[in-house]
């Protein structure tokens, strides 16, 4: 089981530095913790996301099999975030819409996409217990 005071990394393909820094920390509000000449390292919602510079970027993303983001818990950051998204025109790859109506696994999500092509899925379960 995870511990409180672990973290979740993740590295991702950045074709630009400069426009994941204003993608991740300006437009969606992370928060910035090292700058290399070849990487910028996130606080991605409490996790950590590492922007490696490269080449080697998807220039055709599919949402599926790859994609990375956060389920929420509860419902009102899931629509801060939704809110600040819109307000601040970050490029929607799926615009919000409602999954598995009906069942128990009924959830709401979208998906962003930044400037390296790389997706990020948010959503919000109405039953918590659906979260994993």
């Amino acid at each position: 089981m995870r511990d409180s005071d672990n973290v979740f990394h993740l590295a991702i393909p950045a074709k630009d530095l400069d426009e994941m820094f204003e993608f991740y920390v300006t437009k969606l509000g992370c928060k910035l913790a090292r700058r290399y000449n070849d990487r910028i390292t996130l606080d991605f919602f409490g996790d950590q996301v590492v922007c490696h510079l490269s080449k080697d970027w998807d220039q055709n993303p599919k949402m599926y099999p790859r994609h990375f983001g956060i389920t929420f818990k509860d419902r009102k950051p899931f629509d801060n975030l939704l809110s600040l998204a819109k307000q601040r025109e970050i490029p929607f790859f799926q615009e919000p819409m409602l999954r598995f109506k009906g069942l128990v696994e009924e959830h709401e999500t979208f998906f962003l996409i930044d400037p390296s092509n790389n997706l990020l899925e948010f959503k919000y379960y109405f039953d918590d217990r659906m979260m994993y």
